[in-house]
């Protein structure tokens, strides 16, 4: 793959930072009986596919919704009451950022699971954009006068609380600041961060791109019990629960694994195998 190839795969995504890493990794053109990378077809779908931007739209068109009719409930009250203002609580990565320009910096490296230093650099070159649709999605709900918190787990050292700032600045979203910001870098439970905030405010709905986004007692090693725990949940998805795609990494990966980012190995691809098949539960 030409330097000039590997470029492209970041357009509109950075500059010289990220086009560096690109053009820095190996060939990504696999030649006759190589293996091909086993995330080849989950990221040509995060690529290309008009669904999946759509599905991102049909859930801040329905967060949308949501907030006009929270709105639309609130009464004048009497006197000396006063109510919490509304807000929402959102994931980060890849619920309003995107990953995608990630996805294609590592298949273009030949790696065959998530990659961590991988990930810290391209996170430090504020590689993320934003999903299809964040970026207006939170401006709205900024002048309608409802909050967004973001609740995140990522862990870049001491300067993760920054880093994640700046991405969310540099992709153009409300609220990007420290009052509403909060990172987990030692835990992936966001539940005693999001009670503090539903403590002050009136939560109209949470966002994110994983079952563990919502609520903390999905984080199982089952495929068959996250599905039936989400199953038993099922009438807060597209109330107070907006599920966004991501067929790349997540919890789903750790129902399967046991290990959210796994790491690459003849067992690894064996098993995400039997997973494809139906054979893991």
């Amino acid at each position: 793959m030409s330097d000039l190839r590997r470029r492209s795969l970041l357009t509109g995504v950075a500059g010289g930072t990220l086009a560096a890493m690109a053009a820095a990794a190996p060939r990504a053109n696999a030649a006759a009986g190589e293996v091909q990378n086993i995330f080849s077809a989950a990221v040509a779908w995060r690529q290309t596919a008009a669904e999946r931007d759509m599905l991102y739209i049909q859930g801040f068109n329905l967060a949308k919704a949501r907030l006009d009719a929270a709105l639309a409930r609130r009464r004048p009250h009497g006197h000396g009451r006063r109510r919490k203002k509304l807000a929402f609580i959102s994931d980060i990565d890849d619920t309003v950022l995107d990953s995608n320009s990630y996805w294609a910096l590592l298949l273009a490296a030949g790696k065959q699971a998530f990659d961590d230093p991988l990930w810290d650099e391209w996170v430090a070159a504020n590689g993320p954009t934003a999903t299809p649709g964040a970026v207006d999605f939170t401006h709205y709900a900024k002048r309608r006068g409802v909050q967004i918190f973001y609740v995140s787990s990522r862990d870049q050292g001491d300067n993760t609380q920054k880093y994640g700032l700046a991405n969310l600045r540099h992709a153009g979203l409300a609220y990007a600041d420290d009052a509403h910001v909060t990172i987990l870098r030692d835990s992936s439970n966001k539940e005693p961060a999001q009670q503090a905030i539903a403590a002050k405010y009136d939560v109209i709905a949470y966002l994110g791109d994983n079952l563990n986004d919502f609520r903390r007692r999905y984080y199982v090693n089952s495929v068959t019990e996250r599905k039936k725990l989400a199953m038993e949940d099922a009438r807060h998805f597209g109330s107070d629960y907006i599920l966004f795609p991501n067929n790349t990494d997540g919890h789903w990966l750790k129902a399967i694994f046991g290990d959210s980012e796994p790491p690459d190995s003849p067992e690894y691809r064996r098993r995400m195998l039997l997973a494809a098949l139906g054979k893991v539960n």
